[in-house]
């Protein structure tokens, strides 16, 4: 149906959604819910951008271990 990296990502959103959702839910200061929010949300970018580079690593991506002759 999915393939594996497709379900992957979409597992980890869900999880990472309900995290946000249960931050929220939490009486807590404004500014802590900020910050956590913010972490949390660079935190999943930063990872998506490394599952993303890492799918297509001909794309001239950061990952220097394929050489081309």
């Amino acid at each position: 149906m999915f393939p594996g990296f497709l379900l992957q990502i979409l597992i980890v959103l869900i999880v990472v959604g309900l995290l946000l959702w249960v931050v929220e839910q939490i009486p807590m200061d404004a500014t802590i819910k900020r910050i956590i929010r913010v972490v949390v949300i660079v935190f999943v970018c930063l990872w998506l951008i490394y599952i993303l580079v890492g799918m297509f690593p001909a794309s001239g991506g950061i990952y220097p271990y394929r050489r081309t002759p």
